[in-house]
């Protein structure tokens, strides 16, 4: 019989998980990760996927199924790892993508830590993919079989060390069949809603949590167009990212988007809705997954947000980076975000945007 630790984040699809792999008879361990504080510290939205409520809705599945189940303190690790990283990406003018750095440095490396505390072989997660196992002999995340649930974006970052060890058992299923399992079996999380948008936010202010949990304060620019002009007065960089057009707090006669965001300057740059798009991208901090690097000219489906629908590229490996050329601008390359690489469904590699094509013309001329 198989042991396995199932990350149990107190939602239906981490339930399912843990219910599936008992009935197929392995010997389920159920995880949930505190990263909150009991003494009223708590940065997280009641009913997140690590919450107080979280941790109880699991604790009540794993009584249901019958399965050990265990609370094991991860605050530290996603304080100084993700939250820490994220203020300081947002105050050097970057949207970062906490999921993505959640999901290596502190979901999996603590279940992977769990598992080997208890004698589990495998790590289990109700993530919506699946891991294939390719001709070259690599290891790689493959779509799920929903495609509007799919989560291959956020776990391009795993290694080959992780997903030797990792099982996702829903990744065969589709969101209503999941739901439909959970209610069979009289799951308590059967009909709970899914989580939405960084757990550690309370109301989608980020700038607003930067400044009541740094010492970082608001240092008013200017908005300034490509050539340089001055536009008006921003009230600081942290209130922006690449692409926005609402709360500008500045009206034109046409719409305007935030093109880039300049730290060294506090410059807010601001363009027309064409000038929003680039056809040329820099990123770094690769992951490689489905291959082991990329040849030049090497062509695939690239997705710059996690709601991009993907866009077909060609890729120049320089040095610990990749130059990307699309065959079509995109819209509202975002440093700090992740861009994905896919071979057919299967994640090939990843990184973290550095810059568009402004940037790249930039430092060449430095």
């Amino acid at each position: 019989m198989e042991k396995v630790v199932v990350g149990m984040s107190g939602g239906v699809d981490s339930s399912v998980a843990a219910y599936l792999l008992k009935k197929q008879g392995c010997e389920v361990v159920g995880v949930t990760m505190q990263i909150w504080s009991p003494e009223g510290g708590s940065p997280e939205r009641e009913g997140g996927c690590c919450s107080a409520s979280a941790i109880t809705d699991a604790e009540n599945v794993a009584r249901q199924l019958g399965i050990e189940h265990h609370v094991i303190n991860c605050r530290d690790a996603f304080e100084n790892r993700i939250i820490d990283n994220f203020m300081s990406e947002y105050i050097a003018g970057r949207t970062p993508n906490p999921c993505v750095l959640c999901n290596r440095k502190v979901k999996w490396s603590s279940l992977l830590e769990a598992a080997d505390r208890f004698g589990a072989g495998y790590v289990a997660t109700g993530h919506y993919a699946r891991i294939s196992k390719l001709s070259n002999g690599r290891l790689a995340i493959s779509a799920s079989a929903t495609a509007e649930k799919d989560q291959t974006y956020a776990l391009y970052n795993l290694t080959q060390e992780q997903l030797k060890r990792t099982l996702m058992p829903v990744g065969d299923y589709h969101k209503e069949e999941i739901r439909r399992i959970a209610d069979e079996a009289g799951l308590v999380t059967a009909h709970k809603p899914d989580s939405q948008d960084i757990c550690f936010v309370d109301d989608g202010d980020y700038a607003g949590y930067i400044l009541k949990h740094s010492d970082y304060e608001d240092e008013p620019g200017n908005f300034v167009d490509l050539n340089g002009n001055i536009l008006g007065t921003h009230r600081g960089i942290i209130h922006y990212t690449v692409g926005q057009r609402k709360g500008l707090g500045i009206a034109f006669g046409e719409p305007r988007f935030v093109v880039t965001i300049r730290p060294q300057t506090r410059e807010v740059v601001l363009g027309t809705a064409q000038e929003v798009f680039s056809d040329e991208l820099l990123a770094d901090k690769i992951n490689y997954m489905g291959v082991e690097r990329f040849a030049p000219g090497h062509r695939a489906l690239a997705k710059i947000r996690y709601s991009h629908r993907g866009s077909m590229c060609t890729i120049y490996p320089e040095e610990d980076a990749l130059r990307v050329v699309f065959d079509e601008p995109v819209r509202a390359i975002t440093p700090g975000q992740a861009i994905v690489f896919y071979d057919g469904e299967t994640v090939a590699a990843g990184g973290t945007i550095v810059g568009d094509k402004r940037f790249i013309k930039q430092m060449s001329n430095e």
